[in-house]
């Protein structure tokens, strides 16, 4: 007998049952996959929704803040088109025309010269230094200069030291020869004579220039200095690399730095061209590092600024790590801010405080696994700095927990900024 014969009606009916609730089970699972990738977007949506009560509660209701996602969409608008004292974010409308302007590779160039005969290791003159407006030139950069002056035997100047051009030295523009000149003959601090040392570890003595003269000054030295022969060639870190150097610890050196990118006019040209037309009347900078009472930024138009930075950087491959400094991780305003385990690496952005003018600001940028890059803005005015800080990591704080973030992609560059300069000795033919 057929065996499919003994075969019950029942034995039919629990056969059905079994493939009903089969289908019963992929459909659920369907669903359940479906609401992980769908429904969690709708209660992060939810929780986002939050944000405005939350920068109303945390950071105060008439406090400028502006959040916004790649796409253009408005997370928080909070007095996001009035524009307040920006303090060092006035930096980002800077680095973006230094960058526009220049390019990232662009080296400042100092070029130390003699007004006289050379001859068995002595400049029968002075030594001119023909300044090129680079913003970092420190004691590092001072021996590496001598070190190539007496690689090219010179060793003394019966002269002394003058300066001309836009010269600075140890980050002051005034008074630059003296302590310049002293640099030279080898007179630095400890560590920047280690650290030379260090990439040259042949060396067992500072290198050192000797000058018989006393006074050194600016102007053109004894001689015809505008005929005066070039002996060494300094060239600064590249752009990009200096501006993120200064932006991590928002050194104002920026201020003169703007005159390299056409002027304060031309930086504030650029930036309100860089930004919708509703938003150029809420950029006004009186000058480019955030010194200035007449400088005012809105939130929304630093953000709007901050991705048009980004922009200019995509042109040669770079991204906004490249400039700004990533909290928890570069050395400088943000190394001891919004560094813990799920912030590090996540945030990176320009600080700005000036309490003169009761203004503190954050802006920046976090990269985000279903939004792409979130931007965002937070201007406090008439609030404390210490106050005002706690108030902003506090809400950025709150931002990352609603997003799923990830590190920025980057490692620092660790090397010293002197590693990166370049000192050339001129052949005395010139070639």
């Amino acid at each position: 007998m057929n065996a499919d014969c003994h075969r019950s009606p029942l034995s039919s009916d629990r056969t059905a049952t079994r493939a009903q609730v089969q289908r019963i089970r992929t459909w659920a699972l369907l669903l359940l996959w479906s609401c992980q990738f769908g429904c969690t977007g709708f209660a992060r949506d939810g929780e986002l929704s939050d944000l405005g009560s939350l920068a109303r509660s945390i950071l105060g209701a008439n406090q400028g803040v502006y959040v916004e996602s790649a796409d253009g969409s408005v997370l928080v608008a909070q007095a996001d088109s009035v524009p307040v004292h920006p303090a060092s974010v006035s930096k980002v409308p800077t680095t973006l025309a230094l960058l526009h302007r220049l390019g990232p590779e662009y080296r400042f160039i100092t070029t130390f010269a003699a007004t006289g005969p050379v001859r068995d290791g002595l400049i029968d003159g002075d030594l001119v230094a023909d300044g090129g407006g680079d913003p970092y030139f420190v004691d590092e950069n001072a021996l590496l200069v001598a070190q190539r002056l007496n690689e090219s035997g010179v060793r003394r100047v019966t002269g002394v030291l003058r300066v001309r051009g836009a010269l600075l030295f140890n980050w002051q523009a005034d008074g630059v020869a003296a302590p310049l000149q002293q640099a030279l003959s080898g007179n630095t601090s400890v560590t920047a004579w280690t650290t030379v040392q260090a990439l040259s570890p042949a060396l067992q003595v500072p290198p050192a220039v000797q000058f018989a003269g006393a006074a050194p000054s600016a102007g053109s030295g004894t001689g015809d200095a505008l005929a005066a022969r070039p002996l060494v060639i300094h060239r600064s870190q590249p752009l990009l690399s200096l501006i993120k150097s200064l932006n991590d610890y928002s050194n104002n050196i920026f201020k003169p730095l703007a005159d390299a990118a056409g002027g304060i006019g031309s930086v504030e040209g650029l930036a309100r061209q860089s930004v919708p037309e509703t938003m150029r009347s809420e950029i006004i900078l009186g000058d480019g590092a955030g010194t200035d009472p007449r400088n005012r930024l809105s939130p929304r138009a630093a953000v709007h600024l901050l991705q048009a930075l980004e922009r200019e950087l995509a042109v040669s491959g770079h991204t906004l790590v490249d400039v700004l400094p990533v909290s928890g991780i570069d050395a400088g305003t943000l190394h001891d801010r919004l560094n813990g385990p799920d912030e590090s690496g996540r945030i990176v952005g320009k600080t700005g405080t000036f309490g003169d003018y009761g203004a503190s600001a954050l802006i920046g940028a976090v990269p985000t696994t279903d939004r792409g890059t979130v931007y965002f803005a937070i201007l406090n005015h008439g609030v404390p700095v210490s106050e005002a800080r706690r108030r902003q990591d506090r809400f950025l704080r709150a931002l990352l927990a609603r997003l799923s973030t990830s590190p920025w992609p980057y490692q620092p560059d660790l090397r010293p900024a002197v590693a990166r300069a370049e000192a050339v000795r001129v052949p005395p033919n010139g070639q």
